[in-house]
């Protein structure tokens, strides 16, 4: 069993999934390897809260370039976290 800190690397934070926090919905962008439920239970010994429903989005790299040589980005996975109604809100910008 892997770390819940290894799979739930981060919350994105942009307008939309801003939006969406008024409806218990959080977005983290999460291990590539990791399932829903093991993206659910991370949430929850994390945060200490009860997590709903897991939907999750696979993105693939962007070709990009530097001068003459080019590549791709690494993949990435998000995961759309709804909690349940009873359960405290996240707080990202404490302090």
């Amino acid at each position: 069993m892997t770390e819940a800190r290894d799979i739930i690397k981060r919350p994105v934070i942009t307008e939309h999934s801003a939006d969406q926090m008024a409806d218990k919905k959080y977005t983290f962008e999460v291990s590539v390897k990791a399932n829903k439920t093991q993206i659910k239970d991370a949430v929850e010994e994390i945060f200490g809260v009860k997590v709903e429903k897991v939907n999750t989005l696979n993105l693939k790299g962007k070709f990009k370039r530097m001068g003459r040589y080019g590549g791709f980005r690494p993949n990435r996975k998000k995961a759309v976290v709804q909690l349940s109604q009873d359960s405290k809100d996240l707080d990202f910008f404490e302090g």
